[in-house]
């Protein structure tokens, strides 16, 4: 079992930026996949970004050139940086692995952006 720990949320004016931190409790071996998802009240869980292995990244289109993330692999950390940040990014953030076909979700993060 992996848990996964999420940090770095918090409330910001439009404009400002936050960055997320989510580690795993252990090592993860073989081929993983780490992302960001978010889900604003009413609404659907969705993918914000995610990063292979292979440093591969997806992004979603509504926070394209604003968020951006990486990954630590000695550390089995992976981050998300958010720029220009908008009240439409308000969400509870969720830290995603898949790992050899188990998929482990973080508690989430709040991230409020007033205007």
């Amino acid at each position: 079992q992996v848990q996964l720990v999420e940090s770095g949320g918090g409330l910001v004016q439009a404009g400002g930026s936050l960055r997320l931190s989510c580690a795993t409790s252990r090592s993860i071996f073989g081929p993983y996949v780490m992302g960001w998802y978010r889900q604003a009240p009413g609404k659907q869980r969705e993918m914000v970004a995610t990063s292979t292995i292979g440093d591969t990244t997806n992004y979603a289109d509504s926070v394209k050139g604003r968020f951006t993330i990486s990954r630590d692999n000695a550390k089995n950390t992976v981050y998300l940086q958010m720029n220009s940040l908008k009240p439409e990014d308000t969400a509870v953030y969720y830290c995603k692995l898949v790992n050899r076909g188990s998929i482990y979700w973080g508690q989430g993060t709040q991230v409020t952006v007033s205007s």
